[in-house]
């Protein structure tokens, strides 16, 4: 289970020793910075988008300017985070560089550009009765955010919440710690040059695992949880919770390269599938091939893995095609679940799209699925018979991202099914209230 969720009561007697706070020391400090957040959140509520884009720019400005201090103290992170056997996926996820700062950045940037969905009409009519009604996008309030090893997500968190008119509180795990320390920081101070309540940005990592626990309990001074990293973190948040939680899910995520398959476009969409980046949800953890094309297809997809140094995981019938230096174990049952995070990919053969929608259906944590084919009527099956929150045709997993799609950064992906489904945006951090004008009507 993630550093970020387990109780005090489990914590080592040494970390629980000394000046570590009482649970109702933690308990009244996270309930005051949530009252803090939502005093905050009331003063945003009547921002105009000009300042929040204002506010934006200068949080991106500010990020660069102290990009120096950031990376150092990130730098700390990583060297904690090797001590402790950290795997290399998380400390992909955790190292900061000036480019990755710099996209960070730009990313705010992106989204200071973006329709304010604060004030939308969703919908509206006029009654018979004469009654106006209009159906409008209001701000969540306080947006409570647990995730680890992540230190983007503080900005993309901040930035999201900012121009949705929400305030958020962070609780970021002891592996990003100094990194966070720093960027909420920063963001604050950048806050307060526009004129703008530093309680916007909160942080409660000085209160630990207690803290989180305590924000899992906030139930009427935080509207809305959103959990992001590791399955063990996302379903103790789902089930401990008192506060409404908005899932985001792993990402055992297929590629499937149908009997209509186009070989000479399906190998790099399953490298960069799989290599582009290893340690995200949307990275291909299985390959499914249709065996009238496996004979044509897999001596070019394994010999492409092979170059990029990527454990197979593979049936009998992949064996028989791995070339030689390829790193090969045979598949288990447990390969097909799993989300690996890593440079291996599960690869079996399939006899049919029937048994390649059977295993996906299976298997599939329903967050991104793709299918390799020029077969419209397989392509047509592939997207109305799985459920999941992406269906790709002929093209990478790794684009269920929300800039890939035009919407900025994006403060997860949701798995779930309610109001937000996919890459969540800033319409997904608003929910909508009901504005009714009359002139006099009483209901008989």
């Amino acid at each position: 289970m993630s550093d970020i969720l387990v109780t005090p009561a489990q914590e080592p007697a040494s970390a629980a020793a000394g000046s570590a706070p009482e649970p109702g020391d933690v308990r009244t400090a996270v309930a005051d910075v949530a009252r803090a957040a939502k005093r905050a959140s009331r003063a945003l509520a009547t921002a105009t988008r000009a300042t929040k884009d204002s506010a934006l720019h200068a949080m991106a400005d500010a990020l660069v300017a102290q990009g120096a201090r950031i990376i150092e103290a990130n730098a700390a992170d990583l060297e904690r985070g090797r001590a402790g056997n950290m795997r290399t996926s998380l400390l992909d996820r955790l190292a900061l560089d000036e480019a990755r700062i710099a996209a960070i950045a730009e990313a705010l940037r992106e989204l200071a550009g973006l329709p304010d969905p604060v004030g939308e009409v969703v919908r509206g009519s006029t009654l018979p009765n004469g009654l106006r009604l209009r159906q409008v996008r209001v701000p969540m309030g306080v947006v409570g955010m647990i995730y680890e090893a992540r230190p983007n997500v503080t900005v993309d968190a901040a930035g999201l919440a900012l121009k949705s008119g929400n305030a958020v509180i962070l609780r970021g795990g002891s592996a990003a710690a100094a990194s966070n320390e720093v960027i909420v920081e920063v963001l604050g101070d950048a806050l307060a040059a526009q004129g703008l309540p530093r309680d916007l940005v909160q942080s409660i990592d000085a209160h630990g695992r207690a803290g989180a626990v305590e924000l899992m309990r906030a139930r009427g001074l935080v509207d809305v949880l959103i959990p992001r990293g590791g399955a063990d973190l996302i379903q103790t948040v789902v089930r401990e919770s008192l506060v409404p939680v908005i899932e985001t899910g792993v990402g055992n995520c297929h590629v499937y390269v149908d009997a209509g398959a186009d070989v000479a476009q399906a190998v790099p969409i399953v490298l960069n599938s799989k290599t582009q980046r290893t340690g995200v949800c949307n990275a291909a953890e299985t390959l499914l091939v249709h065996r009238d094309v496996a004979a044509e297809f897999l001596p070019a997809v394994l010999e492409a893995l092979r170059a990029e140094e990527v454990t197979v995981h593979g049936d009998e019938a992949t064996a028989a095609a791995a070339p030689e230096g390829l790193r090969f174990e045979p598949a288990t049952e447990v390969d097909w679940g799993t989300e690996y995070l890593s440079l291996d990919l599960a690869v079996k053969v399939v006899d049919s799209l029937d048994e390649a929608l059977e295993h996906i259906g299976r298997y599939s944590s329903g967050h991104t699925e793709v299918i390799c084919t020029r077969d419209l009527a397989a392509a047509r099956r592939f997207t109305t018979e799985l459920d999941a929150a992406a269906l790709i045709v002929n093209a990478s997993s790794r684009f269920t991202d929300g800039g890939q799609l035009g919407l900025g950064a994006e403060i997860g992906i949701s798995t779930q099914k309610l109001h937000a489904r996919g890459p969540m945006g800033l319409a997904e951090l608003t929910t909508t209230t009901w504005i009714v004008e009359g002139d006099g009507q009483i209901r008989g």
